[in-house]
C-alpha cells in the first residue's frame, strides 16, 4: 500500500467514520437519548471505517494489515496512550483523597461573597487546570453553582457560563488533559513550550473575562453558607504537578511523581490502604480505556488513509485555499473547528486533524507551538459553545431542565474572547524558538526535512 498517488477515494474510509459518528449522534440526540453523541463509542465508528478501507484499498490483506498495525504502533500514538494512562491514574488518586473537594472549598472561602460569578470562573479555571478534565470540573462544581444561584438570586445561566468558561480554560492549559496531550504529541512539541505560547492568548482572555464578570456579574453583598472544609496538603499534588511540569521535567516523570505523592498523602490520612491506592490507580487506567482504544484505532486508520494517498490528496486541496502563513494559520483553526462541530468531541478532533495541522505548520514555516495553541483553543472554545456538546449538556442537566444550552451560550465570555484574541495573534508577527540553542528557522528547516520523506 506504500507510495500511492493522491486519490480522493482514499479519503472515503475517514469520511465513513466521521459520517457514521455524526449521523448516529444527531439521530440519538433528536430521539431523546440523554447521551446523544456519546451513546455509541467513537471506536466503533473507527472500526467501520477500517473495515471499509480493507474493502476499497488495493493490495493484499497482509499489506493492509501491516499498514494498520504500523499506524497503531506509531511512536507518538503509543507515547500518547501511556500518558493517558498516567493522567487517568493521577486524576483517580487525587479525587479519591479528596483533592478536588478541598480545592473547590478553598476557592469558595477565598472568594469574597459579593464577587461570586468572577470567583466561580477562577475556581473552575484552577480546578480544571489541576485535574485536567472539563467534565469532571463541571460535575464537581456544577451543583454548587445551582445552589448558589438559588440562594443569591443570580441567574443560573450566568453562573454556569462562568463555570463552563473556567473549565474550558483549564482544559486548554492543563498538562494532563487528554486533548492537550494528543495535540502536543502529534505536533511533536513539549507541553511546557505549548503552555508558554498558549498562556499569552488565554491569559488575556481570562483577565478580560474576570473584568466582564466583575462588572456584569456583581449582584451585591451575599452570603455563602454550607462551605465544606479543605486540606492544603491534599491540594499539594496538583500544585506540584503544575510547577514541576513548567520546569521542563519529562511528563512521564511529572505524572509518576504526582501519583506517588497523592498516594502517599492518601495512605497517611487513611483515605485508602496501599492496596486501595493500587486499586485507585487501576481505576484511573480503566477510565482512560475508551480514549486509549480510540487513539490506537484512529492511528491505524490514519496510516491506511495516508498510505493509500488520502492525506496527500487532502493536503493538495488545502494548499489551494492557503496563500501564505496567515491563511495557513486560519486553516489550522478552521479545520479542527469544522471537525469538532461535526463530532462534538475535542479529543477525537485533535487526534484526527493533528497530523494535517502539523504538515501545514511545517510546509508554511509556522511555529508548531503556535499551531498547537490555535488548534487547542479553537476546539476547547467550540466544545463549550456547541449546544449538543457533552460539557454544556452536563451543565444544563444539573438544572433539571430549568436552563437550556442556548440560554448559557450568551454568557460564555471567556470562549468568545479567547477565540477573538487567537485570531488577532495570527496578524501579529512573533519571534519564537523551540529552545534557547536553536532558532526558529533551523527548527522549521528540521521539521521540513522530517516531513519530506513522508510526502514522497
Amino acid at each position: 500500500m506504500k507510495n500511492k498517488s493522491a486519490n480522493w477515494t482514499s479519503i472515503l474510509p475517514f469520511l465513513i467514520f466521521v459520517g457514521l459518528y455524526l449521523f448516529v449522534g444527531i439521530f440519538l440526540t433528536f430521539s431523546g437519548n440523554p447521551k446523544g453523541f456519546y451513546a455509541m463509542p467513537a471506536a466503533i465508528s473507527v472500526i467501520v471505517g477500517i473495515i471499509f478501507a480493507f474493502i476499497i484499498y488495493k493490495g493484499t490483506i497482509d499489506e493492509k494489515f501491516n499498514s494498520l498495525i504500523a499506524g497503531c504502533g506509531d511512536n507518538n500514538i503509543i507515547i500518547m496512550c501511556l500518558i493517558f494512562l498516567l493522567a487517568g491514574a493521577f486524576g483517580s488518586v487525587t479525587e479519591k483523597i479528596g483533592g478536588v473537594e478541598s480545592t473547590v472549598n478553598l476557592g469558595l472561602r477565598l472568594v469574597p461573597s459579593q464577587f461570586i460569578v468572577p470567583g466561580m470562573f477562577l475556581i473552575a479555571c484552577f480546578v480544571c487546570l489541576a485535574i485536567g478534565t472539563s467534565m469532571g470540573t463541571i460535575a464537581t462544581i456544577g451543583p454548587i453553582c445551582i445552589t448558589l444561584a438559588a440562594k443569591t438570586g443570580i441567574d443560573p445561566a450566568l453562573l454556569l457560563g462562568a463555570l463552563l468558561g473556567g473549565a474550558m480554560f483549564g482544559n486548554n492549559m492543563s498538562i494532563i488533559a487528554d486533548t492537550g496531550i494528543a495535540i502536543t504529541r502529534i505536533l511533536d512539541v513539549s507541553i511546557k513550550e505549548k503552555f508558554k505560547v498558549n498562556i499569552k492568548t488565554t491569559g488575556l482572555a481570562v483577565i478580560g473575562t474576570v473584568i466582564l464578570y466583575f462588572f456584569f456579574g456583581n449582584t451585591g453583598a451575599t452570603t455563602i453558607t454550607d462551605i465544606g472544609g479543605y486540606n492544603l496538603i491534599k491540594i499539594l499534588p496538583y500544585i506540584a504537578v503544575l510547577v514541576i511540569s513548567l520546569m521542563g521535567v519529562n511528563v512521564f516523570v511529572v505524572l509518576t511523581l504526582g501519583i506517588i505523592l497523592a498516594g502517599g498523602i492518601g495512605v497517611y490520612y487513611g483515605d485508602f490502604s496501599i492496596l486501595g491506592f493500587t486499586s485507585s490507580v487501576q481505576a484511573g487506567f480503566l477510565n482512560m480505556f475508551d480514549v486509549l482504544i480510540f487513539s490506537l484505532l484512529i492511528g491505524g486508520l490514519a496510516a491506511m488513509v495516508k498510505d493509500a494517498g488520502g492525506i496527500e490528496w487532502l493536503n493538495i486541496k488545502l494548499r489551494k485555499i492557503i496563500v501564505g502563513r496567515k491563511s495557513a494559520q486560519f486553516v489550522s483553526m478552521l479545520l479542527p473547528g469544522a471537525v469538532d462541530a461535526s463530532l462534538a468531541n475535542d479529543t477525537v478532533t485533535c487526534v484526527v486533524t493533528g497530523p494535517i495541522v502539523k504538515d501545514i505548520s511545517d510546509d508554511y514555516q509556522i511555529d508548531r507551538r503556535k499551531s498547537a495553541s490555535l488548534m487547542h483553543t479553537t476546539v476547547c472554545v467550540l466544545q463549550s459553545i456547541l449546544p449538543y456538546g457533552a460539557q454544556i449538556l452536563l451543565a444544563t442537566s444539573l438544572t433539571s431542565g430549568k436552563v437550556s444550552p442556548i440560554a448559557i451560550i450568551p454568557f460564555l465570555w471567556y470562549g468568545f474572547l479567547a477565540l477573538g484574541i487567537s485570531i488577532i495573534t495570527i496578524f501579529i508577527p512573533s519571534k519564537t524558538s523551540i529552545n534557547d540553542s536553536v532558532n526558529e528557522k533551523n527548527i522549521n528547516d528540521i521539521h521540513e526535512n522530517e516531513l519530506k520523506p513522508n510526502l514522497q
